[in-house]
């Protein structure tokens, strides 16, 4: 079974849905209904299927908006300091994510299979 299938069957299970439901492009917020509850199981599940160590901040985006409005003198382009935050987002992510603000919660099923996929290159 492949990464996304991993998180999808996973999700699937935690929060009782059909894994056809779940796709690269869901929101884990916004059309899953998750609560912060939810994301420490799927954590725990992640380190524990991937053998690998999961950073929450990382991983569910929880520090975004924190980066997001830190004070903008020492940060001259927000899309190479989000990629740096994040190194796992692709630019074309993080553009998405940057138009996407006002759309609420921004955390992708894609975002969590990439994040399992650099941390496990990584390790």
């Amino acid at each position: 079974m492949t990464v996304l299938g991993k998180i999808q069957a996973t999700l699937a299970d935690i929060l009782d849905v059909d894994a056809e439901n779940i796709g690269t492009e869901t929101y884990l917020f916004r059309d899953l209904d998750v609560e912060s509850i939810d994301l420490l199981e799927l954590a725990v599940s992640l380190s524990s299927e991937f053998n690998i160590d999961v950073n929450d901040d990382e991983v569910f985006l929880k520090t975004l908006r924190v980066y997001l409005s830190e004070p903008g003198d020492h940060i001259t382009d927000t899309r190479a300091y989000l990629m740096e935050k994040y190194p796992y987002l692709t630019a074309s992510r993080v553009d998405e994510i940057l138009a996407d603000q006002e759309g609420g919660p921004v955390l992708k099923v894609k975002d969590i299979a990439d994040y399992v996929t650099w941390r496990s290159d990584a390790a």
